[in-house]
């Protein structure tokens, strides 16, 4: 069977919801090492008073891709407008995914912070290969500055998040809409992103308790990236680029237990060096998976989103406030 068609659960697992109640609510903590062993689960904390659900509009749109037409899911706050875009990419390598495994993180942004989520079923390698499922998404953004309006967006604050290929597309379109200039993203949010093709940086499966490991994800890139020199593009390869500046604020979250939280961590590193506003989060005892759905890294993308906005609403007021006679 050809293994990039097959059922692979490391990819879709964060998208359920019975795995998402299985990670352990423990707190996050700046790395401080890049390879630790993994640590034993917690006891989860016990369920705290469930807060009241906010209704969701849930719509579909097509709109036309680079190679083929693909689909749009709008998830929006009943009743609400005026709204940040929040633009959202499923995980799966590159080669699986669908928009149903975003569900879980679509309905949390929409509710908490509250968003207008644009869930973007970007096209899937082999069939699909590089530049494909990148340029797809700012297909998406360019639709969300002209549309996000009439379902109840702002395309004045448009954000990006995704969870494991879907980080690296999340960061890519932030790439392709500083070098174009048509696409200006307020922030990203990056959850265990795959950023280098070249494997170099992987920490060790065994000694992590990895649910994912380097052959997994060289199968995945082969598919992706069939073109050996393609590996170096820095739309393929973010932590290979040497132009990080200009990029958006950027959260990166990562996960204890996965192979790719040290290529993830580095690449925090590099956007700091690069002048980029970035905080990093690592949360212990969580996998690749359970990463993408897991409650605690969704409120603090939440959080982080949130103090961009108050920041850039403090530097309009800044901008636009009378100067001081004494500073004319």
């Amino acid at each position: 069977m050809d293994a990039f068609k097959r059922s692979t659960p490391w990819i879709s697992a964060a998208a359920h919801p019975a795995n998402a109640a299985n990670a352990t609510a423990d707190a996050p903590h700046v790395p401080d090492a890049a390879n630790e062993p993994a640590r034993p689960a917690r006891p989860a904390a016990p369920a705290g008073k469930a807060r009241g659900r906010v209704a969701i509009d849930v719509s579909e749109v097509t709109i036309e891709g680079h190679v083929k037409d693909i689909v749009l899911r709008l998830y929006r706050p009943q009743g609400a407008n005026n709204l940040p875009v929040l633009l959202y990419f499923h995980g799966g390598g590159f080669v699986r995914g669908t928009l149903d495994d975003a569900d879980v993180q679509s309905r949390f942004f929409a509710e908490r912070l509250p968003a207008l989520v644009v869930s973007v079923d970007y096209s899937l390698a082999p069939e699909f290969p590089f530049p494909a499922a990148p340029e797809d998404a700012h297909r998406a953004a360019l639709w969300v500055l002209t549309r996000a309006r009439a379902f109840g967006g702002s395309a004045k604050r448009v954000i990006a998040a995704g969870h494991d290929a879907g980080g690296q597309i999340a960061n890519v379109l932030a790439f392709i809409g500083r070098d174009r200039g048509d696409v200006k993203l307020a922030a990203q949010a990056l959850f265990a992103p795959m950023l280098d093709p070249s494997l170099t940086r992987l920490g060790d499966a065994q000694r992590l308790g990895s649910d994912i490991t380097a052959s997994e994800c060289a199968q995945c890139y082969r598919a992706y990236l069939p073109d050996a020199t393609q590996r170096m593009h820095p739309y393929a390869a973010p932590l290979e680029s040497s132009r990080l500046g200009g990029l958006p604020p950027t959260l990166i979250v990562t996960a204890q237990n996965d192979v790719l939280h040290i290529e993830a961590e580095k690449y925090a590193s590099r956007l700091i060096e690069a002048g980029v506003r970035t905080n990093v989060v690592r949360y212990p005892s969580i996998s690749h998976a359970q990463i993408g759905a897991h409650e605690e890294a969704l409120a603090e993308a939440v959080r982080f989103f949130k103090c961009c906005f108050e920041a850039d609403a403090n530097r309009d007021v800044n901008r636009d406030s009378p100067r001081s006679p004494r500073n004319p």
